[in-house]
């Protein structure tokens, strides 16, 4: 979309917490980048015509793809449960909380979380642990592949997700950890893509892991401002991990980077698809 090199996490890797960005972006820009996505029908279309082709998309998905992979006993559960998903996005993925909240069985439930995944509209990010994180929390995030389906379906706009008690911040770490998914299909560094939560909530969005052990922590903020608690996570993260911890880093939507101390840094979020190694 930009013509730029979509190449942060090798960038990463390579350079740690030596990278420097600065960017002329600001919040509101991120804001309706969140809302298009990235279909490129969604990216050419005027914002009524483009909620008109979600509407479509999602019809199509579900009522071609979807019924073909399986029988679906009622096509309106799958509906509501996908307006339910989305405005759960970035959060922690329960079956049996989804299920009490649907009123749709577990066994049911899980069996249409496998077909939304097969047909690329929800990801599940696993938890990551180690030997020395015995405190992790094993359970997985949910993410929509695409943040434009999701942001139509909880019915908001660039404007109504940046108000107080809009999505912006589950929304953007959704976005960030796509992103990241997306780069690791063709980046030089192999690298596994999870999520960090110990059972004291301190947690990190993205941990990028190597097959050697090294590891990328990345936070996001909707804010343009860094707070000593935004950090919690990657600190603890760093501490686990000593010398395998190459960089932590904070994606928010301020301009300039900033340092927090050893190998953890605040860059501006479109760092992510203006770096490159």
């Amino acid at each position: 979309m930009q013509g730029e090199p979509d190449r942060f996490v090798d960038a990463a890797f390579r350079h740690g917490p030596s990278i420097n960005h600065t960017s002329t972006l600001r919040r509101r820009d991120y804001l309706e980048r969140l809302v298009v996505g990235g279909f490129p029908e969604a990216v050419r279309r005027t914002p009524r015509r483009r909620t008109a082709f979600f509407d479509s998309y999602l019809t199509t998905l579900i009522e071609r793809d979807v019924l073909e992979l399986a029988t679906i006993e009622r096509r309106g559960d799958l509906v509501k449960l996908l307006a339910l998903l989305a405005g759960r996005a970035a959060g922690l993925l329960v079956p049996a909380t989804l299920a009490g909240q649907s009123g749709i069985p577990r066994s049911t439930l899980v069996r249409y979380l496998e077909l939304l995944s097969s047909v690329f509209l929800i990801k599940s990010i696993p938890a990551w642990s180690s030997g020395q994180t015995q405190r992790a929390v094993g359970t997985a995030k949910l993410a929509f592949v695409d943040t434009g389906v999701a942001c139509h379906l909880i019915g908001q706009d660039a404007f109504r997700l940046g108000e107080p008690g809009g999505a912006a911040g589950a929304m953007m770490e959704n976005f960030v950890a796509m992103e990241l998914a997306r780069q690791l299909t063709w980046s030089q560094e192999r690298a596994r893509l999870y999520h960090y939560r110990t059972k004291d909530k301190v947690g990190v969005d993205v941990v990028l892991e190597t097959p050697d052990g090294r590891v990328i922590g990345v936070e996001t903020k909707a804010g343009a401002t860094i707070r000593t608690e935004d950090l919690a996570g990657l600190r603890n993260l760093a501490r686990q991990l000593g010398d395998r911890f190459v960089a932590g880093y904070v994606l928010y939507t301020g301009q300039q980077s900033l340092s927090f101390g050893e190998r953890i840094k605040a860059l501006p979020l479109d760092a992510l698809w203006r770096l490159a190694p």
